[in-house]
């Protein structure tokens, strides 16, 4: 019996990876193909290539820029800037929530500052930032981390007042005190919660930098973007595009990672 369970388990393993790579083939096969017809309709003049460049102009002023050095110049500085809002954004607003988890008072009196401030368009607060903490990269790393902030804080104050009231209440009959319920009960109990946050902070980061570097930036991808549009240079603003799309992916399946291992772990 434990021979056939053991080979059961092995094909149904082997149709999981057989099926992963099917898909993975899949999306590069339709990368490919919608950048090839890109290709073939700018060629073609089928599209209008002032206005949207195709593939092959793009990947050549890549590899100019490569060269050159200029890419990684500016991607050091918007990777950094995004880093840091990332990382503070998000630590700030897990402390936040746990102080709000702590004391119900507050948690009640700011409760409605919170939603309107979530509700609220962060990039329309870039330029308040800017003038507080400078035009310079202070300013942009607050955009970035104002944009994370809010998201964090109510996901994880949510995650924290949805643990089993009853584990609460059977920690609290052992005379467990508020400190261990937090760290041996809530903390733990909000994990996948705090990596689905970081997910979409990911993204989020990169829109408070790059709208501060549409701002005040003389450097960066969001100021590169910013020139090839002023200077209608399309492909400049498409490499910069596809740059930030490749290293948002990046710092994705890094989360990705941490979350397969946490997974792994608890099993």
């Amino acid at each position: 019996m434990s021979d056939n369970f053991s080979n059961e388990h092995k094909k149904y393993i082997a149709k999981i990876k057989s099926e992963n790579r099917i898909v993975s083939i899949t999306q590069v096969g339709v990368l490919i193909v919608l950048l090839g017809l890109w290709e073939i309709a700018g060629q073609l003049g089928w599209i209008d290539t002032f206005l949207t460049s195709y593939p092959s102009k793009i990947w050549m002023l890549f590899i100019n820029y490569v060269v050159d050095g200029q890419l990684f110049y500016h991607i050091a500085i918007s990777l950094s800037e995004t880093i840091i809002g990332f990382v503070l954004g998000t630590f700030m607003g897990v402390i936040i929530a746990i102080l709000l988890w702590w004391s119900k008072f507050w948690s009640r009196v700011l409760d409605p500052y919170m939603v309107v401030l979530n509700a609220l368009p962060k990039t329309a607060l870039a330029p308040i930032f800017i003038i507080l903490f400078g035009a310079g990269y202070k300013g942009i790393i607050a955009t970035a981390i104002s944009v994370s902030l809010v998201v964090t804080i109510l996901n994880m104050f949510i995650s924290y007042q949805s643990v089993d009231d009853d584990k609460i209440k059977l920690l609290n009959t052992f005379g467990a005190t508020k400190f261990q319920i937090l760290s041996k009960v809530v903390i733990p109990y909000s994990i996948p919660d705090l990596i689905s946050t970081l997910k979409v902070n990911i993204g989020l980061s990169w829109v408070g930098v790059i709208v501060g570097e549409f701002l005040v930036s003389k450097a960066g991808l969001g100021y590169l973007i910013v020139y090839g549009t002023q200077v209608f240079k399309m492909d400049l603003v498409m490499m910069n595009v596809g740059v930030l799309a490749f290293l948002s992916a990046i710092m994705y399946k890094i989360v990705a990672s941490i979350e397969a291992k946490l997974t792994k772990w608890k099993k």
